[in-house]
């Protein structure tokens, strides 16, 4: 029996340290809920300063994307435009090489022939650079006038012309990029046109 009895104590042991596990057990949970109701509370307060670092984020962001694409603008306007000083230097090059060859008209000896046709080809080539980077010649002649493009210097009456029709062209315009970089000179017919 007394191995008995000692079974019976020792299953009333577990027994007694299995209840009080349960009942710590039971308390602690009872301590966690009450622990979860305060972090609630206490989570609520760091959600908001998320919330505000989430829209700084935002905001930072929306600035940095538009201060790229400003770049991108200023870059491309830069790229387009930049070089607008210099060609328009190189225009009045080429003004004087169409001068040089228009003066040369007429009977020419073999030497000179050869230098109109080395300057001439020196002025397509200067023309050809500057089409590269965006310079385009305005063609006037028998247009009607645009006060957007040309600069009327003079009105002539001009038979079997439309009134406002460019009849002479003093100096060439020039549009870099879509923009006018000069205009135009010209005489402009004025009459009845027919």
């Amino acid at each position: 029996m007394s191995d008995k009895k000692q079974e019976v104590e020792v299953d009333a042991e577990v027994e007694a340290e299995m209840t009080q596990e349960v009942n710590e057990d039971g308390q602690q949970d009872h301590d966690q809920g009450e622990e979860t109701e305060e972090s609630k509370v206490e989570s609520i307060e760091p959600k908001k300063e998320e919330v505000d670092y989430q829209q700084k984020y935002y905001y930072l962001a929306a600035e940095m994307e538009n201060a790229r694409k400003r770049f991108e603008r200023e870059k491309e306007v830069l790229r387009k435009y930049g070089n607008e000083k210099i060609l328009s230097g190189l225009v009045d090059v080429v003004d004087n090489l169409e001068r040089t060859v228009g003066s040369l008209d007429g009977e020419l000896d073999e030497k000179m022939s050869n230098i109109v046709a080395g300057v001439e080809m020196v002025q397509k080539q200067l023309l050809g650079v500057l089409n590269d980077n965006g310079l385009e010649q305005l063609h006037s002649l028998g247009e009607i006038f645009d006060p957007n493009f040309h600069e009327a210097m003079a009105q002539q009456e001009a038979e079997g012309k439309q009134d406002q029709e460019i009849i002479v062209e003093y100096q060439k315009g020039y549009v870099l990029n879509g923009r006018l970089l000069r205009p135009a000179k010209v005489v402009v017919a004025q009459g009845s046109g027919s």
